[in-house]
């Protein structure tokens, strides 16, 4: 009998399915960025009328954060951020460079692709870059292995918002390319040749996937999209008869769900981590063509919640305890130390202001990690600081959508960018959509921020009290 026994364990085995291979081999990362995706525009944020159910079970599956916020709220800066872990003003990026900027992020600083290139990962960007077109600031020369998408945003090209070829300013713009690797693969001329961008970015992923299953990977997944003009395949238009946004996010959860899928197939889910976010709130002026602020203050291009407040959510099965929840400050600077910490990287020689949340993922921490967030715009400004639950805005001009009837299908409305903010103390925790100043009844909270608020200035300077601080690098810059 007992020679039968190897017998029936090899029958037995046969029939009952793979166990699943445990492997010490380094994560591959995908991380997913979108563009003016606000707080409230997934429906496990609390969107409504249409679903995103890919995206929905990712965060079942995984962390999703509610106090997460974007270093910047604006285009180039933003990305800077993420790539680098560092304020973008530390580097001297802001705003959103337009076509032939003689600026873009120095490639003296590292992205996320650079480090990780200290254990061989196999590096992809896909979609927009924008931080500098020209070659000396693209992907290839920043980290990565492979481009695929834009080089800028999908709006500055010679197009009028309703199609046509424009008549003012723009008319000057160059065509928008569709670069691959460092050639034009294609030039967007109409917003017809929009429409397939979301389509086309899922495919060249899945492609770059599929070509590096075999070695751990890091692909930086940036979608154009919902930035304005928004656009859908053909088989998405009308998809949930709630309108073109509503079908852009329905496609954009589609995208989500492929890359998910794929990985299935491919085998490789269970060691890949996947992070979702966006580099700003909504740009509310575009009315039914912009998202929700989800009830937070404001939306892109200004340093109140809705501007910077972002949905988060980070998946990798095994790892990242399913659905949990994580209230605690954070932001994108965190994620490159991160990714440092969990592969054991060298991080650079210069000042990186993120904070690794490994802990946090992991489950094994509960108290906060990140206790300060400094909220800047313009070149320089430092425009608001928190503390927990603790943010002072200071004294400034900015951009304001409210009491301003927005546009629509595509068109602008009126968001002035002078209008004068005062000086306001706000608990977050009690009033998260910044409305009721406090700073009478908080003097000690008040002589804290201000305090921090002066060390902060003595470091990265501010431009709204003419300091220009120390602790900044030059930006990239060509002749």
């Amino acid at each position: 009998m007992l020679y039968l026994l190897p017998f029936l364990m090899a029958v037995i085995s046969f029939f009952l399915p793979p166990a699943e291979k445990k492997t010490d081999k380094n994560p591959n990362i995908i991380l997913i960025y979108m563009d003016d995706l606000g707080y409230g525009d997934l429906s496990c944020y609390g969107a409504l009328g249409y679903k995103t159910p890919a995206l929905d079970r990712l965060a079942s599956k995984g962390m999703r954060f509610t106090n997460f916020l974007s270093a910047q709220a604006v285009c180039s800066a933003s990305r800077a951020a993420l790539l680098t872990g560092c304020y973008p003003n530390r580097m001297g990026v802001s705003g959103a460079y337009f076509p032939n900027s003689k600026v873009g992020l120095s490639p003296d600083e590292v992205t996320i692709a650079e480090l990780l290139k200290q254990k061989s990962y196999k590096t992809g960007a896909v979609g927009k870059w924008h931080l500098g077109d020209n070659p000396v600031f693209m992907p290839l020369n920043q980290g990565f292995d492979s481009y695929f998408g834009i080089p800028y945003s999908n709006d500055m090209w010679p197009v009028h918002y309703d199609g046509a070829p424009a008549t003012n300013w723009k008319k000057s713009i160059p065509t928008l390319p569709l670069i691959l690797n460092k050639d034009t693969f294609a030039l967007l001329n109409t917003l017809k040749d929009q429409e397939n961008l979301t389509k086309q970015y899922t495919e060249r992923a899945i492609s770059f996937i599929e070509k590096n299953k075999k070695s751990p990977f890091f692909l930086y997944l940036a979608h154009t999209m919902p930035h304005v003009p928004i656009a859908v395949s053909d088989r998405f238009k009308n998809y949930t008869g709630q309108g073109l946004f509503a079908d852009l996010m329905s496609e954009i959860d589609w995208s989500v769900d492929t890359l998910v899928h794929s990985l299935d197939r491919l085998g490789l889910s269970k060691n890949t981590m996947i992070i979702f976010t966006s580099d700003n709130g909504p740009w509310l002026n575009y009315g039914n063509h912009a998202g929700s602020a989800g009830g937070f203050r404001e939306g892109k291009g200004t340093t109140f919640e809705g501007g910077q407040r972002v949905p988060a959510i980070f998946y990798w099965p095994g790892v990242i305890p399913s659905g949990s929840i994580s209230n605690h400050l954070t932001a994108t600077i965190d994620i490159f130390p991160t990714l440092a910490e969990l592969l054991n990287l060298n991080l650079p020689h210069v000042k990186i202001d993120g904070l690794s949340i490994l802990p946090m993922l992991k489950g094994a921490l509960k108290s906060p990690i990140r206790r300060e967030f400094y909220y800047y715009y313009r070149k320089n400004a430092l425009e608001a600081i928190r503390y927990d639950q603790w943010k002072l805005v200071f004294k400034h001009p900015g951009r304001t959508y409210t009491q301003h009837l927005p546009g629509n299908d595509g068109f602008p409305g009126t968001a002035p960018e002078d209008f004068p903010f005062p000086m306001a103390l706000y608990n977050l925790n009690r009033d998260p959509s910044e409305l009721y100043d406090v700073q009478e009844a908080y003097p000690e909270i008040m002589d804290k921020l201000n305090k921090l608020a002066e060390r902060v200035r003595a470091d990265l300077g501010d431009e709204l009290t003419g300091v220009e601080g120390k602790g900044r690098r030059p930006i990239g810059s060509v002749n």
